[in-house]
């Protein structure tokens, strides 16, 4: 089994939302719950960069670029923190990853067409 299990992603016209969902199947609660919590994401040609952080208290950020669009939960109970998008742009496209130290999850693609 994989540590951390993502799932949401897909094809989306621009303005429209999708929902990412990453599960930290392998983790007990106590170790999941006071880990700081993220997603990153990779578009072709560039390197991979943060998109939202949520940390233990529940204080997030966000990259510029997405803030006000993207919302980072968690949901300790069923050890799964997720990304929901909201008014989805095109440049948005890249492969979406989790990161719950420390462990990734495989990555899941999102696309946004125009």
């Amino acid at each position: 089994q994989v540590p951390l299990v993502e799932s949401g992603g897909g094809l989306v016209q621009a303005g429209g939302s999708l929902r990412l969902s990453c599960r930290a199947q392998r983790m007990i609660l106590s170790t999941f719950s006071p880990k700081t919590k993220a997603w990153y994401r990779q578009a072709p040609g560039k390197e991979r960069e943060l998109v939202a952080r949520i940390d233990r208290d529940g204080t997030t950020n966000y990259v510029e670029t997405v803030r006000g669009r993207f919302t980072i939960s968690k949901d300790n109970s069923r050890k799964t923190i997720y990304l929901q998008m909201n008014s989805l742009k095109p440049e948005d496209t890249a492969v979406y990853y989790c990161e719950i130290e420390p462990h990734w999850g495989q990555g899941i693609q999102v696309t946004v067409s125009s």
